[in-house]
């Protein structure tokens, strides 16, 4: 042990002091472009000028005052969400995990108080990550995940993504609802088919139940669009995001119809630091970012550039990237080496990305990257795929002789 910290991270050996936009500056002086985002949560960049001002203004005020009052800058957030999705309500938290277990207690409880008691269990996807509580850990189904944490939590069935007939097969008369990301980011930027989102609206539609989008990951603009169902054309009936909601500052949030939002009743469900003042100050002058004119426009435009950009490397290093996959700024390099070599190479040009299942480097830059900070990044990749092509070719040299 060579901190107090707990060891649960795997931590690179890099200590952070300031940031601008989609740079950051490490204590020693070294400078790294941030193509990681804090895993999609600084999503309007680092030192943002309206953020910053926002957070500092609501702190000389007041930042906790519990639930128990009214929260001004809380209801001008639920409103303005409300305003810009299929939602008729908010609820805040703290985290994505928090606004998924929330997804699955409004899911049950609602079933529960409509007459259908039985309705319990939910219907997730191969491949999704919901969260580390007990329950979102059960909902994510990863054995490695639950390794070491006692049975899991009942009530979720597993089903491969994209595939109709598996969820049909697997509704029952215990199934409360379906819970999907419409793309999944910790396995590998798996992008759930427009046409299967709309078939799992119809069903949802047909058999009663309830349709939860979780949003923790590709929501809030990552995409291109403020909520990634937007793509699939549909109407989800609840919906979890979290991470880039609030830049930075700890935040989440379930959205709903009143249809579901109608029963959770005073005492139904709470939080201690959820929708705080200075949270949802944070919020919201993300949003104001984010909903001004053009900006998601921008987004889809640097997503552009960055696919163009991954084609040309994917031709040039073929033995380093095999495709490229994902929507918006939530981007999978599929890679043919070892991942883990590949981020290591591109943190040696100067680059940070994060990793994910299947082998895929994932890029997460913040939304408020620039035509130049893309452009620097594919040089970056270019640079750090020819020195993971030189170690393979000399490791290869060295295996012959």
């Amino acid at each position: 042990m060579i901190s107090a910290l707990m060891p649960n991270y795997n931590r690179a050996d890099l200590a952070f002091e300031r940031g601008e936009g989609a740079w950051l500056y490490t204590v020693d002086g070294r400078r790294f472009l941030d193509f990681g985002s804090g895993i999609a949560t600084s999503s309007v960049g680092h030192n943002n000028p309206h953020l910053v001002q926002a957070i500092t203004q609501q702190a000389q005020r007041v930042m906790h005052v519990s639930n128990l009052y009214r929260v001004p800058q809380a209801e001008k957030l639920a409103e303005r969400l409300v305003a810009n999705s299929f939602a008729d309500s908010a609820f805040f938290c703290n985290s994505g995990a928090e606004a998924n277990e929330g997804m699955i207690k409004m899911i049950r409880r609602a079933q529960a108080k409509s007459g259908h008691p039985e309705r319990t269990r939910i219907i997730c996807f191969n491949g999704a990550f919901h969260g580390r509580t007990l329950a979102t850990l059960s909902a994510t189904g990863n054995a490695k995940y639950l390794d070491g944490f006692g049975p899991r939590v009942e009530g979720f069935d597993h089903v491969p993504l994209n595939n109709m007939n598996a969820v049909r097969d697997a509704i029952g008369a215990e199934t409360a609802g379906i819970m999907i990301e419409p793309v999944q980011g910790e396995s590998g930027i798996h992008v759930a088919d427009p046409r299967f989102m709309r078939e799992l609206r119809a069903a949802c539609d047909e058999y009663g139940l309830f349709l939860g989008v979780d949003e923790v990951q590709c929501g809030m603009g990552r995409t291109g669009r403020l909520f990634a169902y937007e793509w699939s054309d549909i109407t989800p009936d609840i919906l979890s995001t979290a991470k880039g909601i609030a830049g930075g500052f700890p935040m989440g949030a379930v959205l709903t119809t009143e249809t579901i939002a109608k029963h959770m009743t005073p005492g139904s469900h709470g939080t201690t630091f959820g929708g705080s003042p200075l949270a949802c100050a944070a919020a919201n002058a993300v949003l104001d970012i984010i909903l001004a004119p053009g900006f998601l426009e921008g987004v889809q435009a640097r997503a552009a550039q960055l696919d163009a950009g991954f084609d040309r490397l994917i031709a040039t290093y073929p033995n380093v990237f095999t495709a490229h996959r994902g929507l918006g700024l939530l981007i999978g390099l599929k890679c043919r080496p070892d991942v883990a070599l590949v981020q290591n190479a591109a943190t040696g040009e100067g680059m940070l990305c994060v990793t994910a299942g299947d082998n895929v480097l994932r890029l997460l830059p913040p939304l408020t990257v620039t035509e130049a900070d893309c452009t620097a990044a594919l040089s970056m990749l270019g640079r750090a795929a020819a020195r993971v092509q030189a170690h393979l070719a000399a490791t290869n040299a060295e295996t012959v002789a």
